[in-house]
């Protein structure tokens, strides 16, 4: 019976872990932009090229999700 009481209290840890690593994930900015990667794999990324800089990669998925817009396309 006191095996239970050990057992709600590691439980009650790690849901306060994973409630903590939520609150730090939404305070990055990890769920600011859920529309640019669901259409980023339908670009070819077989030119390799020099490493794009934070803001110019910023530019173009902006650009790009300017482009493809769900009001800009033509059915």
């Amino acid at each position: 019976m006191q095996v239970i009481f050990l057992m709600i209290g590691v439980s009650v840890l790690i849901a306060l872990g994973f409630l903590a690593a939520f609150f730090w994930s939404v305070k990055n900015g990890q769920f600011e932009d859920i529309y640019s990667p669901s259409i980023r794999i339908l670009y070819d990324d077989n030119n390799k090229q020099e490493p794009v800089k934070e803001n110019e990669l910023k530019e173009i998925e902006k650009s790009k999700s300017d482009k493809y817009e769900p009001s800009n396309r033509k059915i």
